[in-house]
């Protein structure tokens, strides 16, 4: 196992924070811009494109692990345009296919039919704020500005008028249309269908985020949330024998699923590591449980982060561990300042577990 970093679209500035924070491997984001995305609908990719930017990275010194996939509003499509949905499915495939010309070898893609639910920000520790869930405080009217919208990690807690949003196929909750567990995992269904075969033939990973926060039992707002439960992702799983066929195993999410989280987690985080179908970790924690928690700083949270550590490695698992979702602050705009003090926690435990491996020599920077 090994510190990565997570990224939306960075410049040559942060890609050089990266890597003088130790950082050797990366995951980055770019939907919405230009490289990946078009307006309306899947964009194609252009693998030599695909194939200079990678190059342009790595020049740093830093190893790409994996690169998210924009699968827009596919799944929403497929229940109510299937033909139209095919369509989008098959300019997919040919993504999957062209990442690997690119000399990509695992994408990562979140099956997010709305945003990710939060409702208002709670205080933390000196004066910071954390993302929360509440189900009782919960009002559909306040999605915009509380719940998480668009790529990768906002930079804010209100990007719901973004465009962005809408080229990740995520709306508004009152905007979708009911999503009966049926027609989720029919939804679901049909993109694996789609993507699988083409990873298989193309030796290209899938690594699929759960959805997130687990939803109350019946769904909100009509909407269910199929990959929402332990037992959920044991059944994506199942939707493929294929080795190619995984998660984006996000520590965070999956332990909003429980209502004590410190009594079920590392064994949970044990029994998918043993799959071997986890191809990267959101190593993130929280504090509280189903339906009611707040996403805090790693040292602080319901989890112990030295044993999901120490479960990981039992597991078998050997692969990047990217912070994720810290808190807010004015102080820490950017939250540069967060994500730093959260990968040197995940080194310090990696080295405190005995799981950390001293890497080969990095090859000097192209871009000093």
């Amino acid at each position: 196992m090994y510190i990565s970093e997570q990224l939306l679209n960075p410049d040559e500035r942060r890609l050089r924070l990266s890597t003088q924070l130790g950082v050797q491997h990366v995951v980055l984001d770019n939907r919405g811009t230009e490289l990946v995305s078009a307006q309306g609908g899947v964009s194609a990719w252009d693998a030599q494109k695909l194939a200079d930017y990678r190059r342009w990275v790595e020049g740093f010194g830093l190893k790409l692990d994996v690169f998210a996939l924009d699968v827009g509003s596919i799944l929403l499509d497929s229940l109510v345009d299937l033909e139209g949905a095919k369509r989008q499915r098959a300019v997919l495939a040919d993504n999957v296919r062209k990442a690997a010309d690119a000399g990509l070898t695992c994408l990562k893609y979140n099956v997010q039919m709305v945003g990710i639910t939060r409702t208002a920000l709670k205080p933390g520790r000196g004066g910071a704020q954390n993302s929360s869930f509440v189900h009782a405080e919960y009002r559909p009217e306040d999605d915009r500005k509380h719940s998480y919208w668009g790529v990768g990690y906002p930079s804010n807690q209100e990007e719901g008028g973004s465009a962005s949003s809408a080229l990740c196929g995520q709306k508004m909750a009152r905007e979708v249309p009911p999503v009966s567990e049926k027609a989720g995992w029919d939804a679901i269904e049909f993109l694996v269908e789609g993507l699988i075969p083409a990873a298989d033939a193309a030796g290209v990973r899938m690594a699929c985020h759960p959805h997130d926060p687990a939803y109350p039992v019946g769904g909100l707002n009509g909407i269910e949330h199929v990959v929402g439960s332990a037992d959920g992702i044991r059944k994506f799983l199942a939707l493929s024998a294929s080795q190619n066929h995984g998660l984006n195993f996000c520590q965070g999410t999956v332990a909003e699923m429980f209502r004590e989280p410190a009594k079920h987690m590392i064994a949970v985080i044990e029994e998918f590591a043993r799959t071997g179908r986890i191809f990267m970790v959101h190593f993130r924690n929280i504090r509280g449980g189903y339906l009611d928690f707040q996403e805090v700083f790693p040292d602080e949270g319901d989890v112990d982060m030295l044993e999901a550590i120490r479960a990981y490695q039992r597991g078998g698992y050997a692969g990047p561990l990217c912070p994720d979702h810290v808190p807010v602050s004015a102080i820490d705009e950017g939250r540069e300042r967060f994500m730093s003090f959260a990968l040197g926690y995940t080194r310090g435990l990696l080295q405190a577990a005995g799981v950390w491996q001293t890497q080969t020599k990095q090859t000097p920077s192209k871009n000093p």
